[in-house]
């Protein structure tokens, strides 16, 4: 994001970082989506990068703590693994830090997609082809492998 153009944007360090850190106080952030949030907010980009390596540097602001919390609370939602891989690219997390934490699920994964289809159809399973394929689009859009979704219809 750019800064607002409506007025110059501000250079003070001391206030980039009160502005971080207010906005880590409210949840973990990743550096790139943080960075972000402050240029929205009409800080200049080079203070913005300095004040994010500082936070970097004094371990307030870290991508690792980030995704770990973010990856826990969309399988507490009961997202899928691919779901979850594809808000974390978009919010600029790198590609073998998502997978070491995705990886920390790999044995629940199978356990959530038959929870969360439980969950919106009951515990029977779909007795024609219609039904069986509008779970398995459902299960699909959030986020779980085709692999899992066909390992829950088989486990009847």
């Amino acid at each position: 994001m750019k800064p607002r153009p409506d007025r110059e944007p501000e250079q003070d360090p001391a206030a980039i970082r009160k502005a971080a850190m207010d906005c880590l106080a409210r949840r973990e952030h990743g550096v790139q989506e943080l960075g972000a949030k402050l240029l929205a907010k009409g800080y200049a980009a080079q203070p913005v990068e300095a004040a994010l390596a500082g936070l970097v540097r004094d371990k307030l602001l870290s991508d690792a703590r980030f995704t770990e919390a973010f990856v826990h609370s969309r399988y507490q939602r009961g997202s899928g693994p691919q779901k979850i891989r594809a808000e974390l690219r978009q919010r600029g997390i790198d590609e073998r830090l998502i997978d070491d934490c995705l990886d920390v699920y790999d044995d629940l994964w199978q356990s959530l997609v038959n929870t969360v289809r439980e969950r919106k159809y009951g515990s029977g399973m779909p007795a024609d082809f219609r039904e069986r394929s509008r779970q398995m689009r459902f299960l699909q859009q959030r986020g779980f492998t085709a692999e899992q979704i066909a390992r829950a219809f088989n486990d009847e």
